[in-house]
């Protein structure tokens, strides 16, 4: 019989995040969901135990940092974190915090949701801060890293997006016309992630990167 498992999860009050929490609640190989976050998520299962704490120093509470996996959930967008040093704080200090904090505490299953297009030598900033964490954290000694590249996530957000939402209704019609090599930049539902990334950690795939079409192949799979 096997041994039940713990899992941390960063970013449980988001939109992706809070599928997730929801998710692994309801599996059974999972006794107890660990969430370091900013704000709680107001549940009172169980198997939760949240630690309220500053995500910009979350290296403070490492001894509290003990799981079997590691989800990274934390994110922004240019619209809602304009200022670029704050930008990276979130979408590449946090991450790359968890990962190391995985490495120190022998976590052996580290999973981050990047973005397709992330490149450490992008000249656009916001890729080039999800190409240099996805860097850093593949340097790391972790037996299982899985880097998910989504394109662009669809779904209702608790914030509203004005941008986001007039692109998201732009791809939703964009979606029937790409095929081929335009096939991996369909935009993903938060579910389809979320089925992905507990099926990377469940199973037994390489570490690495992994693409949008990839990524709705692993979800799909059986």
């Amino acid at each position: 019989m096997s041994t039940k498992k713990t899992a941390i999860i960063l970013g449980a009050t988001g939109l992706t995040g809070g599928i997730l929490l929801k998710k692994l609640l309801k599996d059974s190989r999972y006794e107890k969901i660990i969430l370091f976050s900013r704000s709680s998520v107001n549940n009172a299962h169980s198997k939760i135990e949240e630690h309220l704490v500053d995500l910009f120093d979350l290296k403070l509470h490492h001894k509290k940092f003990i799981a079997d996996e590691v989800y990274c959930c934390i994110g922004t967008t240019k619209s809602k974190t304009p200022d670029k040093s704050k930008y990276k704080a979130i979408d590449y200090g946090i991450p790359v915090a968890a990962a190391m904090l995985c490495e120190q505490n022998i976590i052996p299953t580290f999973t981050v949701i990047s973005a397709l297009g992330a490149n450490p030598d992008s000249t656009i900033f916001y890729n080039r801060v999800k190409g240099k964490m996805e860097e850093e954290v593949l340097n790391l000694a972790i037996p299982n890293i899985y880097i998910l590249q989504p394109s662009l996530i669809s779904g209702k957000r608790n914030e509203k997006r004005t941008g986001e939402w007039i692109f998201k209704q732009l791809m939703k019609g964009l979606n029937y016309i790409m095929i081929g090599p335009l096939k991996k930049y369909k935009s993903v539902t938060p579910k389809t992630i979320v089925k992905a990334m507990i099926k990377l950690a469940n199973g037994n795939y390489p570490s690495g990167r992994i693409e949008n079409d990839k990524i709705k192949e692993i979800a799909q799979s059986k």
